[in-house]
């Protein structure tokens, strides 16, 4: 099984225990809390993959930091499974696909803006309104700046990319010049 179907089937999991208590923020505040620690310490993610450290040890560890983070019981409980079964090296995978379920399910997308100079906070305001109503989902708008643009903006919300860069279209100009 991939590594991606893993990730998705235990964050669905999660995603709908947490729907049915009204704790899908709480689950993923949690959840990003306890990778930030991980990801911080590079000996505690070596315990974590090295077979040499017993499961029992391992657990103890896990439970001591979840004690440290005070993580809900569903939270904590879900981790250890995630030990149990090994799969912890695959919670930043999880992570991402729990927070990808979950703002499906509370409506929200969450494009990223890319100009070719720095916006003002009315023109983003004015196209986060836009991808608003043309979406109908709440919109938690990224915005990013490429010089390499030269001006425009580029819109990507999850695979679809909207391109109205300059820079696009002086390639679109030039391609139609060297065709005749």
């Amino acid at each position: 099984m991939s590594t991606n179907a893993i990730a998705k089937r235990y964050a669905k999991a999660l995603v709908q225990i947490g729907a049915e208590e009204g704790n899908v923020d709480k689950f993923s505040g949690e959840l990003s809390q306890f990778t930030g620690v991980l990801a911080g310490s590079t000996s505690l993610t070596a315990v974590f993959s090295n077979p040499a450290y017993g499961i029992e040890a391992k657990k103890e560890i896990l439970k001591e930091i979840m004690t440290k983070l005070e993580l809900s019981n569903n939270v904590a409980n879900f981790l250890q499974l995630l030990l149990d079964r090994n799969r912890l090296p695959f919670l930043p995978q999880i992570v991402e696909s729990f927070n990808s379920f979950a703002d499906d399910l509370s409506g929200v997308i969450r494009p990223t803006l890319t100009s070719g100079l720095p916006l003002e906070q009315s023109q983003i305001d004015e196209i986060k309104n836009s991808l608003t109503k043309a979406t109908g989902k709440k919109v938690v708008l990224k915005v990013e700046v490429d010089p390499s643009l030269i001006g425009g903006v580029v819109t990507k919300i999850g695979d679809k990319v909207f391109d109205g860069s300059i820079k696009t279209q002086l390639a679109k100009i030039q391609d139609i010049l060297q065709k005749g």
